[in-house]
């Protein structure tokens, strides 16, 4: 640290992992300022902030840190919870953790940071930031080492220009070596739950909240050939790939299991199969065009990417075709409005929102969603 203290605001959510983050950077000689970030949450919700925020503030008097806190909940409203409500309206399946990181960790509180003298930003995520190949000169974003737990998909879309400023202190270890660190320092919050659900909103299911801002409209669920085999609330509460939350009313002595495989906005009406894989085509191969890139590193034309739609997706093989336009080998449908990854390795290239898919020889899916048309944005 060349014989100065760096100071590194971390977010402190009051839980283990961005306790033992601070914990570790104040052991590494940073001077650790903790930060919580309060965020919107609608007036129908349990309130949580309180009981986080105070764990937050006990975390900060165990590590004798400064506590610091941000109202960002007009910011989160209007750049996460309004984004993420408008892209269900229209039938996409958008992902407010993604956009929780740029909007919210790495914009907000890091310009609030900024302004309070710090000279980077920490969180708990299992992610990494490291110097060295395809770029030494630069930093590059990489997978946390805990693979159950790695975080890097969530971090895509921040620009690389902030990577220099950004600290993942448990990204090198696995989520039982941060719950036996804060065991030992004494910690509460080594044997506190993990929080679940979307970003700062906790455990809410998508389909109830979701339900408070778009009215509901039964429509008909339907199969491949047309088939009516029950009925829906509405097709934008559902995603490609579900089996749940739609009512079949036409039963089959095997009781088939069905899946979503198609949308249409238009109509109202989803299709089901007896299976989330896409049998039209054998090769598998998918054409992915995307919105709103964020590109770490240059993309490469000969290099092999692995890519990836979903947290804890499989990874697939991608085969890149211009900045914008992806080529996958997979059997799976796939949501509009979702985050692509695209990896080397452990490294993170960037990625970008699903627009249109068209799967090798076969409609564009855009079609079936109706959400955009097929080749048109």
């Amino acid at each position: 640290m060349n014989g100065t203290k760096k100071t590194i605001f971390v977010g402190i959510s009051g839980g283990v992992d961005s306790s033992v983050a601070a914990l570790l950077l104040k052991q590494q000689g940073y001077d650790a300022q903790g930060i919580f970030v309060k965020t919107w949450a609608p007036d129908w919700l349990p309130c949580t902030w309180v009981e986080e925020k105070r764990d937050a503030m006990r975390i900060c008097a165990a590590l004798d840190i400064p506590f610091h806190f941000l109202d960002a909940s007009e910011e989160y409203k209007q750049g996460v919870a309004d984004y993420m409500i408008s892209e269900y309206k229209t039938g996409r399946t958008p992902n407010p953790d993604v956009l929780c990181n740029k909007v919210i960790k790495f914009g907000v509180m890091w310009q609030y940071a900024k302004a309070h003298g710090a000279e980077g930003v920490a969180t708990g995520h299992y992610a990494r930031v490291a110097y060295g190949n395809p770029r030494p000169e630069a930093p590059v974003l990489m997978k946390g080492l805990d693979p159950a737990k790695d975080q890097s998909y969530f971090l895509w879309m921040v620009e690389k220009d902030l990577l220099p400023f950004m600290r993942f202190p448990i990204g090198h270890l696995h989520k039982k070596e941060v719950r036996a660190i804060a065991e030992k320092a004494g910690l509460f919050t080594a044997a506190k739950k993990d929080s679940q659900g979307i970003c700062f909103l906790g455990e809410v299911d998508m389909k109830e909240f979701l339900k408070h801002y778009i009215d509901e409209k039964p429509g008909l669920v339907i199969t491949e050939d047309g088939t009516i085999v029950g009925e829906h609330d509405g097709v934008w509460f559902y995603t490609l790939g579900e089996r749940h939350g739609f009512r079949i009313t036409k039963k089959d002595t095997n009781r088939t299991p069905y899946y979503i495989v198609g949308k249409n906005i238009a109509n109202n009406t989803l299709t089901v199969a007896a299976s989330p894989k896409n049998t039209e085509t054998e090769k598998g191969t998918v054409t992915v065009k995307l919105r709103d890139t964020n590109w770490m590193i240059l993309l490469e034309k000969d290099i092999s990417y692995t890519a990836q739609i979903r947290y804890h997706g499989a990874l697939l093989e991608a085969k890149i075709i211009d900045d914008t336009t992806i080529e996958l080998t997979s059997d799976e449908y796939i949501p509009l409005g979702q985050s692509l990854v695209v990896y080397q390795e452990d490294i993170v290239i960037g990625g970008g929102v699903t627009f249109n898919i068209q799967y090798l020889g076969t409609t564009c899916i855009g079609v079936r969603n109706a959400i955009p048309p097929c080749g048109r944005s």
